[in-house]
C-alpha cells in the first residue's frame, strides 16, 4: 500500500470525525482465534521520542514510511494486530488496515527515552475510556520500576489504578514490567536478569483489584536458558517482548523460539526489528516471526 499523505491531512482538516466513524464501523474479531496464539506488531516507539532503529538514529521519523511499513506488516498472514499510539491508529483507521485485526493502545508515553524524568512514565496516551469508546481490544501499559528512585512508588499506584479501570470494563491490558537503573552515565538501562525479570513479573502480577484481564509482556532473559525459570513466577498469559535485535535476527528468532514453547507464553509483540530489518525485507521478517508460533 502507498500512503497518501495528502489524503490523511484531507481527511483531519476536513472531517475528523472520519476516525470515530472508521473505529465504529470496524469489524472485530476475537483476541485470540482458534490457536490460542498472537502476534503482535509495535509502533508505539515514537511517542516516546524512540524514533531510532540500530544505527539509524531517526529510522522511524517519517510517518508516511512507517504507515506503509505497518500496512505491509498486517496484511502478511498470520498477523494478528498491532499496538500504538492515538495518532497511528487513527491513520490506519483512516486507511482502513484494522478491520478484522487485534488494536491495542498504548497507554502510557510519558518517560521520553533520555529525559531526566524517563522514569515519571505518566499515563498520557489511551485512557480506558478511550479504547473502551473507540471499540478496540486492549490495552498495554510500560512499568519501570527503580529501586533507588521514590517516584517508583507513584508509577506502581497510577499502574494498579490503570489496570483496575482496565478490568472493570473487561477490557485485557498487557503491563510490560522491567527493573530499571541507572548506570553512571545517568542512561536508564533494563536489568534482563533472570533474577531481575522474576522480580519485576510477582510484582506486575500482583497490581490492582483484580488479574483476570492482565496479561504480561516480558523480555527474554539475557540467557534465554532462564526462561523457564523465569516464567514460572505467575500464571497470567504473557507475550514476548521482541526488543532491539541488531544485527543478529536469527539469534533473536532463537531465543524467541525457545521462549515460546513454555505453558504461559502466548504469543510475540515484535516492533522496529520487523518494521525495519537489516536487510529491508519487512514481509519475510515478519513471515519468519509468525512461522515461530
Amino acid at each position: 500500500m502507498t500512503v497518501d499523505v495528502c489524503e490523511l491531512v484531507r481527511l483531519r482538516s476536513h472531517r475528523p470525525e472520519a476516525i470515530a466513524e472508521a473505529a465504529a464501523r470496524r469489524p472485530r474479531r476475537p483476541l485470540l482465534n482458534d490457536n490460542g496464539r498472537l502476534m503482535i506488531v509495535a509502533a508505539d516507539h515514537p511517542a516516546r521520542g524512540a524514533l531510532g532503529v540500530g544505527g539509524r538514529s531517526m529510522a522511524m521519523a517519517n510517518r508516511a514510511d512507517l504507515l506503509e511499513r505497518l500496512c505491509l506488516a498486517l496484511s502478511r498472514p498470520g498477523v494478528d494486530g498491532v499496538l500504538a499510539t492515538a495518532d497511528i491508529l487513527d491513520d490506519l483507521l483512516l486507511l482502513g488496515a484494522l478491520d478484522h485485526k487485534v488494536v491495542m493502545g498504548s497507554m502510557n508515553r510519558g518517560g521520553l527515552q533520555g529525559a531526566s524524568f524517563e522514569l515519571d512514565d505518566r499515563f498520557t496516551g489511551h485512557r480506558p475510556e478511550d479504547i473502551e469508546r473507540l471499540g478496540f481490544d486492549a490495552g498495554k501499559l510500560l512499568l519501570r520500576i527503580d529501586y533507588d528512585d521514590p517516584g517508583s512508588l507513584t508509577t506502581l499506584e497510577s499502574t494498579a489504578r490503570a489496570v483496575d479501570a482496565m478490568a472493570a470494563r473487561k477490557l485485557p491490558v498487557f503491563v510490560e514490567p522491567f527493573i530499571s537503573r541507572r548506570d553512571e552515565t545517568g542512561r536508564l538501562r533494563n536489568d534482563l536478569s533472570a533474577e531481575a525479570v522474576t522480580r519485576s513479573i510477582a510484582i506486575a502480577s500482583g497490581l490492582g483489584g483484580s488479574s483476570a484481564y492482565t496479561w504480561l509482556k516480558v523480555p527474554v532473559t539475557a540467557d534465554p536458558d532462564d526462561m523457564a525459570e523465569v516464567m514460572a513466577a505467575s500464571t497470567l498469559p504473557a507475550v514476548l517482548l521482541g526488543g532491539e535485535v541488531g544485527d543478529d535476527q536469527d539469534g533473536a528468532y532463537e531465543k524467541w523460539r525457545g521462549a515460546l514453547q513454555l505453558p504461559t507464553v502466548r504469543g510475540l509483540v515484535v516492533g522496529r526489528s520487523l518494521l525495519y530489518p537489516a536487510d529491508g525485507d519487512v514481509a519475510a521478517a515478519v513471515d519468519t516471526a509468525v512461522g515461530l508460533l
